[in-house]
């Protein structure tokens, strides 16, 4: 008795180490912290919808996302919406991070915490009239911007000057449909996004913005809400994907070859 006693034992030692091993593969899995990234997918290359693969959200912003949230060993959801409750998604904790080709400005900084920069851009305006040239062309033209971005900071510094009709949209691609039809005579956006279009579009064209000589810079950064753990992470995955070149990669994936 005492030997079947200890070989049952044995035996149900043995089920109970298989069923833990299972549990704790499986915890594993399930205890992989989802973390929640905020953005407006009207925004190519940074991010929008495929609508040809599932209506997937794709772009540069979104690679990059993926690469750093599983270098830190987190599993990615996104939430998409409109770009300017970007920041109050953040505050209210309804997203833990935001990237949607967001560019670091001080107005920002007093409400949100900002990473390194992931990637320079610089302002200008689209436009398939040919009589737009340059910034003082805009004067009495129908301009639109997106709500909350900094083409709508500079579009009403400039209309102290250069006096034009400021249309402010929710998303950019309807704003580019609204040009190609004729209600809107220009769009402030920034080069990337605008070579998007013109690639794929002959009669668009963009000029850059350049108020007082200088070329006005956009310093794209990932958002936190303030004092988030997460801005020190993300910081360490950027730096050492600037040295191994993988920001370059996935620029050149999105940006730089379009």
């Amino acid at each position: 008795m005492k030997k079947a006693g200890l070989i049952l034992i044995a035996a149900l030692l043995v089920i109970l180490s298989a069923c833990s091993g299972s549990n704790s593969a499986g915890s594993g899995g399930d205890k992989k912290k989802t973390i929640v990234m905020g953005t407006s997918a009207d925004y190519p290359p940074f991010e929008s919808v495929d609508t040809v693969h599932g209506n997937k959200i794709v772009g540069f912003d979104i690679d990059m996302a993926k690469y750093i949230t599983n270098q830190l060993g987190y599993k990615l959801e996104i939430k998409n919406q409109d770009f300017n409750g970007l920041i109050a998604a953040l505050n209210s904790k309804k997203v833990d991070f935001v990237m949607a080709g967001m560019v670091n400005t001080p107005d920002r900084e007093k409400q949100v915490d900002f990473s390194q920069v992931y990637y320079p851009d610089y302002q200008v305006v689209l436009t398939k009239n040919k009589n737009i040239k340059s910034l003082q062309d805009l004067k009495g033209k129908k301009v639109g911007v997106q709500l909350g971005t900094t083409q709508e900071t500079l579009a009403v510094k400039l209309n102290k000057t250069i006096p034009m009709h400021i249309q402010r949209w929710d998303k950019l691609n309807e704003m580019t449909e609204a040009m190609r039809a004729g209600r809107l005579d220009a769009v402030i956006t920034v080069s990337s996004v605008a070579y998007g279009y013109t690639s794929k579009d002959k009669s668009l064209k963009q000029f850059k913005a350049i108020v007082g000589g200088k070329t006005q810079f956009d310093p794209i950064s990932v958002a936190f809400p303030k004092n988030s753990k997460l801005k020190a992470q993300f910081n360490k995955v950027l730096k050492k994907m600037d040295k191994t070149g993988k920001t370059d990669e996935l620029a050149k994936k999105w940006i730089v070859n379009q």
